[in-house]
């Protein structure tokens, strides 16, 4: 059995959270939508493996537990970054902003 480690490390998040994301992915709704935006059903089994790294580690503390759950939410966090915002963000307003809109000169469709 391994060590316990230190207790001021706390999961991401709360280990129900894990739980909620495994049956909302199983769901029939989000496997419909799955596989009409996709072309194939959810994997689900990520979720459930967090979920029972986070009691593993609320119950005993355990270092293979944690290092699990940081690799798990380190891959979804690498994950989001491969997809391309649709728009570019600003980082200063317009220089107009202040002004008026010209409300009078728009056709009404």
């Amino acid at each position: 059995m391994e060590r316990p480690v230190d207790e001021a490390w706390r999961p991401p998040r709360a280990c129900d959270d894990y739980l909620s994301e495994f049956r909302h992915c199983g769901s029939f709704s989000n496997r419909f939508h799955h596989y009409y935006t996709y072309g194939t059903g959810p994997s689900c089994q990520q979720w459930e493996v967090d979920y029972r790294n986070c009691r593993e580690w609320e119950s005993h503390r355990l270092t293979k537990a944690k290092d699990a759950l940081q690799k798990s939410e380190r891959s979804r966090l690498a994950e989001q970054e491969n997809f391309t915002p649709v728009w570019k963000l600003r980082k200063e307003p317009p220089s107009d902003w202040h002004r008026p809109l010209d409300q009078g000169n728009q056709q009404n469709t």
